[in-house]
């Protein structure tokens, strides 16, 4: 089947036409399944309710985590407190730890210290009002160790210190990106005083789990697991919800200084990639215990699920984060041909905040030189041009190994097994497509069919899985009651790197075919595609690729009209082509055909119908069968 110019992008016109004058900024726009996973997270109270978000590339965390409380309301089912220590009457080395109402801890300190300065058969009075004011109990208790006691017996220079402060409306959220044991866990440092090393209150240090204490704490989770030991620490505060000091000092320094243990009521959000929580999943038994919500972020937005209207809101904080001109109208098409080109999906979007950001900074920094106040289509047109100049130097030493002769690939003619199979190389940093020939022979044997990419050692798995289909399709359809005597070779010419992937199985079938019926494939048509057993040709990744870099070559030598691409049916929502592969084919200077199974396509390549091609295999196969097979190794010499 022949495709149509209209159907080589999505419909761009009509998706602009859709855009509001106006739109709230949002980032999270698509993301329904990961917000209710979150929000079942927060509701359920307990140790073993905690969750891990899976943060896409791109993924801005910060302005999503500050997004998630005000659209979903946060209701923490622990009040954040302040939180103090202060010196323990019984021991230097073991203070007690306080909590007080956020915003408290201040007044407390004060009214601690009156207390202890005033005479003991004074306090009642000041006794009663801070109980009153400060209800916790351990203020209770500790106001009963010390209702005797006056600044001289307690031990040490220090009263209190202050060691998380609440402000009055405590923050939703604490995020611990820079992972390490101090900045999670907090720390006692030490002091030297006349040769004498000991620590105090002042030297205790807070880390991100105790100044989220009663609020949610969001982890990086590759932060963490870089760091050896802390998340078995991590999940032994989260078990017995208490907050143990590490003894201060090392191997060669150490000091008795042992804080009262700080009761820790929060909930936990890691944040990391797939790969990350599926290898927790699988090596720590006690991870699907502790958190068992999984907040799965889409880096797509799927129209086929969805409408495209709350799209333009996500665009609205894009262009809001990127801090750059207005968009013109003429402007949004482009920017949305771009999105979907991002996903491989002619219906789907990208959530990709920073690649959006980085296009629409480039486009601004072109429409500032030329003194634009708005970004118009061509300067987005400007900034892919640029990428694909940048991008582009090995891509065009490549063609040019093939327009020089270097590298041999035909383009026009017809010749008998010879395709010109399509792949992408990934070299440098750089992806493009590129033509690559294959060729096959046949001859007397026993059936077999010779892979010399394997045979050599330049084959992957998946490609020799492939040929090994290829292999049993043929047996399937000429040799399923007879032995076949004939063999096959067949091979990617002129590669010298490992070949891998299935995407050249069709390819190579059809070369293979064409050299048993000694039918000539025209040169002009490349091919890509996987195949099953039964001939049903399959989708393949990176279409629009493989499409551009064969289009390249042939405009460099001259579109003469006749040249084309063969992909797999199920590839065309994935299309979406460069303004110039579109335009050639609206002109009819180049073809692009989709195929369901490989008969079609073996018609398209030979020009010949299916039934007589696989007749003159069967017959070619018959005349091969009579030939008297010799028997020992002189009568085949002779």
């Amino acid at each position: 089947m022949r495709i149509a110019a209209q159907a080589l992008q999505p419909n761009l016109t009509e998706w602009a036409a859709q855009r509001p004058v106006t739109s709230a900024p949002n980032p999270l726009i698509g993301q329904q399944r990961a917000l209710h996973a979150i929000e079942q997270a927060l509701s359920i109270c307990g140790r073993y309710a905690h969750g891990f978000i899976v943060t896409p590339a791109g993924l801005r965390v910060l302005d999503v985590l500050a997004e998630l409380p005000t659209q979903q309301g946060w209701q923490s089912a622990h009040s954040q407190c302040d939180w103090l220590y202060v010196a323990n009457p019984d021991s230097a080395n073991q203070p007690l730890c306080i909590d007080v109402n956020a915003g408290q801890a201040d007044s407390f300190v004060i009214k601690l210290w009156e207390f202890l300065q005033a005479a003991v058969n004074v306090r009642q009075p000041l006794l009663e009002y801070m109980l009153e004011t400060f209800t916790s109990a351990r203020v209770k208790h500790y106001l009963e160790l010390i209702s005797d006691k006056t600044f001289d017996d307690l031990p040490g220079a220090e009263l209190a210190t202050i060691l998380v402060r609440q402000p009055a409306q405590p923050e939703p959220f604490t995020y611990c990106d820079r992972v390490t044991d101090a900045s999670l866990f907090g720390s006692i440092r030490l002091q030297s005083v006349e040769g004498t090393i000991s620590s105090d209150l002042h030297l205790i240090e807070p880390g991100a789990l105790l100044r989220a204490n009663g609020g949610v704490l969001a982890i990086d989770a590759e932060e963490l697991f870089l760091q050896p030991g802390l998340w078995r620490k991590l999940k032994y505060v989260l078990r017995t919800s208490m907050m143990h000091w590490q003894a201060p000092g090392d191997a060669h320094i150490a000091a008795y200084y042992q804080p009262e243990p700080i009761p820790v009521q929060l909930k936990v959000l890691l944040l990391g990639d797939r790969d990350i929580y599926a290898q927790l999943r699988e090596v720590d038994r006690d991870f699907d215990n502790l958190f068992p919500y999984l907040a799965d972020f889409s880096s797509h937005y799927s129209l086929a699920q969805a409408p495209l209207a709350p799209y333009f809101d996500y665009l609205a904080y894009v262009e809001r984060e990127a801090a750059v001109r207005p968009l013109a109208p003429d402007a949004i098409a482009p920017l949305l041909k771009f999105a979907t080109r991002l996903t491989d999906f002619q219906t789907e979007l990208t959530l990709d905040t920073i690649a959006l950001m980085q296009f629409l900074r480039e486009a601004n920094g072109i429409a500032a030189q030329q003194q634009q106040q708005q970004i118009s289509a061509a300067h987005l047109e400007q900034v892919l041009e640029q990428r694909k100049q940048r991008d582009g130097y090995i891509a065009e030493l490549s063609r040019r190994a093939i327009l020089e002769g270097q590298v041999y690939i035909e383009t026009s003619g017809q010749v008998i097994g010879q395709i010109n199979g399509l792949t992408v190389v990934t070299a440098g940093g750089s992806e493009f497509g590129e033509p690559s020939r294959i060729t096959a022979t046949v001859h007397y044997g026993d059936g077999d069919i010779i892979d010399i990419d394997r045979k050599s050692e330049l084959s992957g798995s998946i490609h020799t899985k492939g040929v090994m289909i290829l292999s049993a399709y043929i047996a399937n359809v000429f040799a399923r009651n007879d032995a076949m005597s004939l063999s096959a070779t067949i091979v990617f010419e002129q590669s010298y790197h490992e070949v891998d992937g299935d995407s050249a199985s069709l390819a190579e079938l059809c070369c293979l075919l064409s050299a048993l019926a000694e039918a000539p494939i025209e040169q002009g048509l490349a091919i890509t595609g996987a195949v099953d057993q039964f001939g049903r040709v399959q989708a393949i990744g990176a279409v629009n690729e493989k499409i551009e870099g064969y289009f390249a070559l042939c405009q460099a030598r001259g579109l003469t009209g006749k040249q084309g691409v063969i992909i797999p049916q199920a590839n065309l929502s994935q299309l979406n082509l460069d303004h110039e592969v579109i335009a050639a084919v609206a002109a009819e200077k180049f073809h692009i055909y989709a195929v369901e199974h490989v008969t079609a396509a073996l018609e398209l390549l030979t020009n010949e119908p299916q039934k007589q091609l696989y007749a003159k295999i069967e017959q070619r196969l018959s005349e091969l069968q009579h030939i008297e097979k010799p028997t020992s190794w002189w009568q085949r010499w002779f």
